[in-house]
């Protein structure tokens, strides 16, 4: 049962990249059975598996200090030791992709962080390179 306001389709959460150079919204849904997050840039939609929310959080608990984000395309690397590199590691809680749209299933660094932050999980660093997140314990 999802347990987090992350908005709804009718009213999504407003959101800003880490950097506050651009805007999108998010919000939680139902799909094919499976909570999802929602995630609409411009006319594109992409999907996050709603419990990454959870997962990362207990991830950045454990890690206990900043840690970058690294947000970058699915057809493109991860930095290692990144959020965005967490977000698709065969180790994570998953076993790989958080992202749920093939071809579209990167970027988890760049949109999940501000929404855990919006929620009151996590700080998020807002510069123009190299942000970070953290776990608010």
């Amino acid at each position: 049962m999802m347990k987090y306001k992350a908005g709804t389709k009718d009213q999504p959460l407003q959101l800003k990249t880490p950097p506050l150079s651009s805007s999108y919204t998010m919000y939680a849904d139902v799909k094919g059975g499976k909570e999802v997050l929602v995630c609409t840039v411009g006319k594109t939609v992409l999907l996050y598996d709603y419990r990454c929310i959870d997962d990362l959080y207990a991830m950045l608990k454990k890690h206990g200090d900043w840690m970058e984000l690294g947000s970058a395309d699915e057809q493109k690397p991860a930095k290692g030791g990144t959020v965005e590199a967490w977000g698709r590691a065969a180790g994570n809680p998953v076993g790989g992709w958080y992202g749920l749209k093939k071809g579209l299933r990167g970027r988890f660094g760049m949109y999940i962080p501000p929404l855990m932050e919006a929620l009151g999980l996590v700080e998020v660093t807002h510069e123009g390179r190299g942000n970070r997140m953290r776990a608010i314990l």
